[in-house]
């Protein structure tokens, strides 16, 4: 059963739309809603468990990758075998 947020400031355990809301938040996440995502971020977190914890996992998986992806050097040797990988397929 769905709670709603109360006095209590209690957290719903079910989103009313999980699909919209997470495609929203994860906009949020890539910078693509500016206009109304300080408000709507609040308000989602604030009053729904699920969209809080998507939030917070997508913003953890997505810290890692960014730092195990872009902190790596790339040997020359393995770009360049890369690049004519491609070429030969083109």
């Amino acid at each position: 059963m769905e709670k709603k947020l109360d006095s209590s400031g209690e957290k719903k355990l079910k989103c009313g739309d999980v699909s919209k809301c997470f495609q929203l938040l994860e906009s949020i996440l890539d910078g693509e809603d500016k206009d109304a995502s300080k408000e709507v971020l609040k308000e989602k977190l604030s009053k729904c468990q699920p969209c809080f914890e998507h939030y917070h996992l997508e913003q953890a998986i997505r810290e890692v990758l960014k730092n195990k992806c872009t902190k790596q050097s790339v040997p020359g040797e393995l770009a360049n075998s890369i690049r004519q990988k491609i070429e030969d397929i083109k």
